[in-house]
């Protein structure tokens, strides 16, 4: 890795820059959230904002897809092709970063996810430094910096960019399109400086110390009742989570039923029939083992498999839940043992 500063000002002529060999998407303001899109004009991206509706994986694992296409008569697939252009996701902050890491634990592992792997190969990621939200708590998780997964990362220092260049794409494509200069002691102190006060502005200190133990040891506990009574059911929060990966996968026939497509949609533990098998049997069929059996997988299950746990502290969970469940307050029932 080697650095680079870039004044702000020069930042468009870097995004122009990509633009004639990518599509770039960044964030963009809907209404008064913001969400990643397809970007134009460099003016049209919104690099103050705070937490996109969706996260980035939607550009990896789309919601919805197409598989293949096939025909009834022999069932034979007569398209399976994946859409994957050459794409740049710009301004992802170090939570999203990570989140994408642990999605390709699992769609890199055994069984190699061929849609979502043509298009993680196919895209470049520009990274960029963040403020603390009042629902963010990627510091319990160390998901608050970002080491690797990127290409660039860009952390403001001011009227400049302290650019990190990871990889060789990045690094030409820096050399190609946008004027840099070296850095100095002097950038390097403002760096510093940078990430103490990003460090000190957080507002949630979530204590995380021997919680795999106190979530097995709490696997009887009534606060999954309690939880379970609140709980709406309505997969909120594993549509807006950027390291939630469960699907469905369904055939859907065209009218005239010579050909169909096999199509792949996203899905949630907290729906009542996800755990739904034959003959009318259903494995979790309240909403506190439900509800449960999410954090249990996400912070005992996933973490013994890969050593760390499913979740980046992004806070989107918590934005979304009308019944006001999120982790922190989850992780805090775990240790007090009152449901808030």
């Amino acid at each position: 890795m080697f650095f680079r500063m870039i004044e702000k000002e020069r930042l468009p002529d870097l995004i122009r820059g990509l633009s004639t060999e990518f599509e770039v998407v960044g964030p963009v303001a809907k209404g008064d959230k913001f969400v990643f899109a397809p970007i134009d004009d460099p003016a049209d991206m919104r690099l103050d904002y705070d937490t996109t509706i969706l996260p980035p994986k939607k550009w990896f694992f789309p919601p919805e897809e197409t598989m293949m296409r096939f025909r009834v008569a022999d069932n034979e697939v007569v398209d399976d092709e994946v859409y994957a252009p050459p794409r740049v996701l710009f301004g992802l902050h170090p939570c999203d970063i990570n989140s994408l890491q642990l999605m390709d634990n699992v769609f890199f592992g055994a069984y190699i996810d061929p849609y979502y792997r043509a298009r993680r190969e196919n895209t470049l990621i520009v990274g960029l430094s963040c403020v603390p939200s009042e629902t963010c708590f990627c510091n319990a998780w160390g998901t608050d910096e970002a080491h690797w997964g990127f290409d660039i990362f860009l952390s403001d220092v001011g009227d400049e960019y302290f650019a990190s260049i990871r990889s060789v794409s990045g690094a030409e494509l820096v050399d190609r399109h946008v004027k840099t200069r070296e850095i100095t002691d002097n950038d390097t102190r403002r760096f510093q400086e940078r990430t103490a006060a990003f460090k000190a502005a957080f507002e949630n200190h979530v204590d995380t110390s021997q919680l795999p133990l106190l979530i097995d040891a709490k696997f009887e506990s009534p606060i999954w009742d309690q939880l379970g009574e609140k709980c709406l059911a309505c997969g909120a929060c594993s549509m807006v989570c950027p390291t939630c990966y469960c699907y469905d996968v369904h055939d859907e026939l065209e009218p005239d039923q010579t050909m169909g497509r096999r199509v792949r949609t996203w899905d949630s533990c907290q729906f009542k029939d996800f755990a739904a098998v034959a003959h009318g049997q259903n494995f979790r069929d309240s909403r506190a083992s439900r509800i449960k059996y999410r954090y249990y997988h996400k912070q005992w299950g996933y973490l013994s498999k890969f050593e760390r746990v499913l979740c980046v502290g992004c806070g989107r969970c918590s934005r979304a839940c009308k019944a006001g469940i999120n982790p922190v307050k989850v992780i805090e029932a775990l240790q007090t043992g009152v449901v808030s």
